[in-house]
């Protein structure tokens, strides 16, 4: 297809594209039905090998050479829209680094069943609100061996853009779910014991094991829980789980950052050998 060159912030065609920040966007799960935006090239290759669909590109001027074979792959259908750096960094909302954006239609949502089925090594998130944060985790979960993400009904929305791209489009890759409002916890616990799932809550407790507690390794399937950045995991998932886990620390540190911590938690428990 050809480049279709765009010079207005009221150009209709761009409004998937149009105040990107709102903060109510990036936070909250959209309607499974509507769209997502997808940013930097590497995130949308990983999009586009899951097969994920392409509705329309938008293009920095200055990066339509170094993009034309991701352009060439999303197929001659799909309209391509060219604009001038800072006029793109307008119409968005903030400061255009990776040069391209896509608007995607939304990978059909799994249920948490569909998850739990498909796992021995589970993540779960309870109240995460940085997307970045949330990028992060996925990230690390599919370099380091998890099988599948649930995510408590507070979550941010892991297909929110910031978060996509801070995964580099490892949101496409890890199968996960959003667990229902009205289950959250004990319902949840019930299936996850059901399936035959070790419980383990990363947190500052009194009976707290160390990470690297052989049996922990033990169970075939295991689930490992990480709260808010701010209060941490609930009283309620706490309870609930079988043990709870410390990473020893060293120089009087309490504790990591959730994208710091699962990192080196799935390391340990799920792909170190």
């Amino acid at each position: 297809m050809a480049i279709i060159e765009v010079h207005s912030l009221e150009d209709e065609r761009l409004a998937d594209y149009r105040d990107l920040t709102d903060h109510p966007l990036r936070t909250r799960f959209e309607d499974e039905n509507s769209l997502m935006i997808v940013e930097s090239k590497i995130a949308l290759e990983v999009a586009l090998e899951e097969g994920v669909e392409v509705v329309s590109l938008l293009v920095d001027e200055r990066r339509l050479e170094s993009c034309a074979n991701l352009i060439e792959r999303v197929g001659g259908d799909v309209p391509v829209y060219a604009m001038e750096h800072e006029a793109m960094s307008s119409l968005v909302g903030f400061k255009v680094t990776r040069g391209v954006l896509a608007a995607c239609k939304r990978p059909q949502a799994l249920s948490v069943h569909d998850v739990l089925a498909r796992s021995r090594n589970l993540c779960v998130a309870e109240g995460l609100v940085d997307v970045s944060n949330m990028g992060a985790l996925f990230r690390s979960a599919a370099a380091l061996g998890v099988d599948g993400i649930i995510v408590s009904p507070e979550c941010t929305n892991p297909l929110s853009r910031r978060a996509i791209r801070v995964s580099m489009g490892n949101v496409f890759r890890i199968p996960w779910a959003k667990a229902a409002g009205e289950c959250w916890p004990a319902s949840f616990f019930d299936e996850l014991h059901g399936q035959g799932f070790a419980t383990y809550a990363l947190a500052l407790e009194d009976d707290a094991v160390s990470l690297d507690d052989l049996a922990l390794k033990l169970p075939e399937k295991r689930a490992l829980f990480f709260g808010n950045e701010g209060v941490g995991l609930s009283r309620g998932v706490l309870d609930a789980c079988d043990r709870h886990v410390i990473i020893p620390m060293a120089r009087g540190v309490d504790s990591l950052n959730v994208a710091a911590s699962s990192a080196v938690a799935f390391w340990e428990l799920f792909a170190k050998r």
